[in-house]
């Protein structure tokens, strides 16, 4: 009988993908995806040690406003799991209607006390500084001497327009003894930034998470603390400051991003670094990760193969198709790039800059991390495919992602004798999940690409899986 149904769900599987509409171009704010999924799990399935940290020791702190909830609440409804799955706190400035707030969806509302005793010097600053930095310890007052706290490891903090990817981060803090004192997150994408504050502080927007022990020895001196640094502007460098003063470095994960960027993200999410992605910040401000749709939807899109493949999202493979001589990058759940040419994995590593910094500066020293120019050729610019579905495939247990051709407004014409990748409107990436990529006693590495034949006119079908014997990233010429 249970493989009569998987027959069935494979079918109908298999029907999604020949009537799924492709009109991706002139995609609507409305979503494509309009029906939930649930996980496939891989052949060998999840190593689970004993004791090991899982969302239910995680308390969230987020930090938010009464003129911005009504808005920025969708963007935490994406990734907040409720009926008690997780736990955390919104604090809020103060008080508001509570229509605003759907108690089933979001975490519940409490309002940050008052803080008009801790001075605030920063010239042209925002006093609101001071009640998010404090966000922590009243989380750990809020939680002292309940039945809560005896399972509470870790306290993350974020904000109202930060999207965590709760399983990645389950993964990062597992890596790390919680009865220690940690204190992780990720600096800056601009260099400015980390200048003008510091290489060595987590950024608020981003996320950071603290471990309990260390939240209880904050909360113990934060207000002292902070009444010596009325001169700072925001809330993580007062966090910073504290945590110098107890002499507890940040324990840097790059998955954590802030966004200090506008423009496009592409660049960034398409060459991530070989680590979990955590969170993305200030999504408000640069453009929707898909284009030609509102950005809570694009988000909502996003988090279609997250809830498939979470520990894969937008890992990058690369591969080349030597029959054209291409070059093809996969960020699995968010794009296929195909590009002219033979460039070499060294290069694709590294994100072109699609954005510019917090300082709207563009040139390659603004950044905290290697960057790339766009190509000036017009023969080698990537045609982009962006993701428009993905689906489980449960008879083979694996999933199964479609991404669909980007036209931008101005192609110029390429005048190489090569065939153009143009002549594919999709691609369809076969994958296996790989629920235990980011375990601590696997070395990181990315997956290996394939390009495989197919009968489908407009149609490139690769596979994406863990590297085999003697497989990497070579362009083999035929």
């Amino acid at each position: 009988m249970s493989r009569l149904i998987f027959l069935i769900l494979a079918i109908l599987f298999s029907l999604q993908f020949v009537f799924y509409p492709l009109n991706f171009i002139s995609s609507s704010s409305q979503p494509l995806i309009k029906f939930s999924v649930s996980p496939v799990v891989s052949g060998s399935g999840s190593v689970h040690e004993p004791d090991q940290t899982e969302l239910k020791h995680v308390v969230f702190g987020i930090a938010a406003s009464a003129k911005f909830w009504k808005h920025r609440k969708d963007y935490v409804k994406l990734w907040w799991k409720p009926n008690g799955e997780m736990n955390g706190v919104v604090w809020l400035d103060q008080h508001i209607n509570q229509n605003d707030n759907v108690s089933k969806t979001l975490p519940p509302i409490r309002i940050s006390s008052d803080t008009s005793r801790f001075q605030y010097r920063y010239p042209k600053g925002l006093r609101s500084a001071i009640r998010i930095t404090r966000i922590v310890s009243e989380t750990v007052r809020l939680l002292n001497g309940t039945e809560l706290e005896k399972n509470v490891r870790w306290i993350v903090m974020g904000d109202d327009d930060t999207v965590f990817f709760p399983e990645n981060l389950v993964k990062v803090l597992r890596k790390y003894d919680h009865n220690q004192f940690y204190y992780i997150g990720s600096s800056s994408e601009s260099h400015i930034q980390n200048l003008k504050f510091s290489y060595g502080m987590a950024y608020g927007g981003g996320g950071f998470a603290i471990s309990y022990p260390l939240a209880k020895a904050l909360e113990k001196m934060q207000d002292r603390c902070i009444q010596r640094y009325s001169e700072l502007y925001g809330s993580d460098d007062r966090i910073h400051a504290c945590m110098s003063e107890l002499g507890v470095p940040l324990t840097k994960e790059v998955g954590f991003h802030q966004i200090d960027l506008y423009g496009k993200l592409l660049g960034l999410l398409s060459a991530h670094p070989l680590a979990p992605l955590v969170s993305i910040h200030h999504l408000d401000l640069v453009d929707p990760v898909f284009p030609n749709m509102g950005r809570v939807n694009a988000m909502r899109r996003f988090m279609v193969p997250a809830k498939l493949d979470s520990p894969s999202l937008a890992q990058q493979s690369i591969c080349y198709d030597a029959d054209h001589r291409w070059t093809v990058s996969v960020s699995w759940g968010y794009t296929v790039q195909i590009i002219r040419g033979v460039l070499s994995a060294r290069e694709m590593v590294i994100p072109t800059r699609t954005f510019i910094d917090w300082y709207k500066q563009a040139d390659e020293r603004s950044y905290a991390f290697n960057t790339r120019p766009i190509a000036k050729s017009a023969c080698q610019r990537p045609r982009v495919y962006y993701l428009s579905n993905a689906l489980p495939d449960l008879a083979l247990r694996r999933t199964a992602s479609e991404y669909v051709r980007w036209y931008d407004m101005w192609e110029p014409e390429c005048d190489w004798d090569m065939s153009d990748p143009s002549e594919f409107e999709r691609v369809i990436v076969y994958k296996k999940p790989d629920p235990d990529r980011w375990n601590k006693h696997r070395a990181p590495r990315r997956d290996c690409c394939r390009v495989l034949p197919t009968t489908k006119n407009g149609t490139m079908v690769i596979d994406v899986g863990a590297c085999k014997d003697d497989e990497f990233a070579e362009f083999l010429v035929k």
